[in-house]
């Protein structure tokens, strides 16, 4: 259940810290900061939710689509997202793309490279005592 827990906080973090960059690299993504909180929950439920919804129908009937599951999924759940007044707003074609790599990237990287770190120091602390 801990690990669980980790896990989920994780997600979110980078899930908030994905929307950040977006916004701080694209003029047309905005951020309310009312509905941020909002806003980053939204995506990280929608985005939990559609990636097995998004691989088992690529599976089934677009195999070779496979590896941009997190694409698709990503650029769903920042559209569901981005549906929720006071949340986020993106405009223009280029910035729906951009924001699509740069918050699948931030959240690719951080959900793979922040466990390592935790658990690097979950392993230090039990070799130390």
């Amino acid at each position: 259940m801990v690990r669980f827990l980790i896990r989920a906080a994780i997600f979110l973090v980078t899930a908030a810290l994905g929307l950040l960059v977006a916004f701080w690299l694209l003029p047309d993504f905005h951020i309310e900061w009312g509905g941020f909180l909002v806003a980053t929950l939204v995506f990280a439920i929608a985005q939990s939710v559609l990636s097995p919804f998004v691989f088992k129908l690529a599976h089934r009937h677009a195999p070779a689509v496979l590896g941009g599951i997190g694409l698709v999924s990503t650029f769903i759940a920042l559209l569901i997202a981005s549906l929720f007044p006071s949340g986020i707003q993106i405009s223009g074609f280029t910035t729906w793309v951009l924001a699509t790599l740069i918050v699948w990237a931030v959240t690719a990287l951080g959900t793979w490279l922040l466990p390592l770190i935790f658990l690097k120091r979950r392993v230090d602390a039990r070799n130390s005592s």
